[in-house]
């Protein structure tokens, strides 16, 4: 099947991009079928090959999303734009944020999975027009209270203590 993409050229942190038709298996900087234009986006100055553009789109290549929206705002294509989203970047938590999140966890209650299933099953309603299952829950946290066990930290000994623990074992070794 063939597409029609955008292949990066130019220097760094100054990208141009040639607009071509090349079979969808390939890499974008492989081999292509022909070069049907240029797009600059720091000028936004485009040449595209319109005549060539149409008959391959007539012969049934697929523009890729980018491809496409630069299609339709120059009139190529009609329709509508397609959101193109980028994959938004993971960021690692800070050592300040996993401690405060253990914190958190370690205050939650921890249910067992026998209440789980208890409560999946019963869910009629009553009369009132609460389920059983949360009449139970309601009386479960009320008559026990789970606590997650707590790790204790131990203190970091001061560095004069350290100092001298150092010279102590270094004089009982000689």
């Amino acid at each position: 099947m063939l597409t029609i993409r955008l292949e990066r050229v130019g220097k760094k942190n100054r990208a141009q991009f040639k607009i071509v038709l090349q079979e969808k298996r390939i890499a974008p900087g492989g081999a292509h079928v022909e070069i049907l234009g240029s797009y600059d986006p720091h000028t936004k100055s485009t040449l595209l090959k319109e005549d060539r553009i149409k008959h391959w789109l007539s012969q049934g290549a697929q523009p890729s999303d980018t491809a496409h929206n630069l299609f339709v705002s120059k009139g190529i294509m009609a329709g509508a734009k397609i959101k193109v989203k980028m994959p938004a970047k993971k960021v690692e938590p800070s050592v300040t944020e996993v401690v405060a999140d253990k914190e958190v966890a370690a205050e939650i209650p921890v249910t067992k999975p026998e209440e789980v299933k208890a409560e999946k099953a019963e869910t009629t309603e009553t009369k009132a027009g609460a389920s059983v299952a949360e009449v139970k829950k309601v009386e479960e946290k009320k008559e026990v209270v789970a606590e997650a066990p707590k790790e204790e930290v131990k203190p970091e000994p001061s560095d004069a203590k350290a100092v001298e623990d150092k010279e102590t074992s270094r004089s009982e070794q000689a």
